[in-house]
């Protein structure tokens, strides 16, 4: 806390005054505006799409650079703060699902409104984001992006078999 309030080059009670719940509730915020501005990130990059399939591998390709530039560091910061405290630390956990349960049904809503039956949209989302952050463990992991470059062409793929006929 004390290195926050330095860097942030604010006084050390402030941090206690806009975060009376300490470094759990500063951590809870942390997530909720990160799990946000990914949230962004996939909307930004899906308006520039010509569609949900190419928005979905456009996104899994960006990740697989960012992985590169950051020489594997820069992956998912809520599944990596969700393994690590799923069992222990229980406000956590809840901010971390709650970040989750937001890309789901905003992902359901956009594959919804592509013209994919909300029941397969749901699963669509699951699906789809369960490959993203496993292809995140395994790219880290391997230290390479063809984890998340396969699984960005599967993701893709179910993506186009979902889609209605023309």
């Amino acid at each position: 806390m004390k290195q926050i309030a330095a860097t942030a080059s604010a006084p050390f009670g402030s941090l206690y005054h806009f975060f009376p719940g300490g470094k759990e509730q500063l951590g809870e915020e942390v997530i909720r505006a990160s799990g946000a501005l990914y949230l962004q990130l996939f909307e930004t990059i899906a308006l520039q799409a010509p569609d949900a399939a190419t928005a979905v591998a456009d996104f899994f390709s960006g990740a697989a650079e960012t992985l590169r530039e950051t020489d594997y560091a820069d992956a998912c910061p809520i599944a990596t703060v969700a393994l690590e405290v799923a069992s222990t630390n229980e406000p956590l956990r809840r901010a971390t699902a709650d970040v989750f349960e937001t890309w789901i049904d905003a992902a359901t809503a956009y594959f919804t409104a592509a013209g994919i039956a909300a029941d397969a949209a749901k699963a669509l989302a699951l699906s789809i984001l369960s490959l993203l952050e496993g292809a995140f463990v395994f790219s880290r992991a391997m230290r390479s992006t063809e984890p998340l470059e396969a699984a960005g062409a599967s993701a893709a793929a179910a993506v186009r078999c979902a889609m209605p006929a023309p």
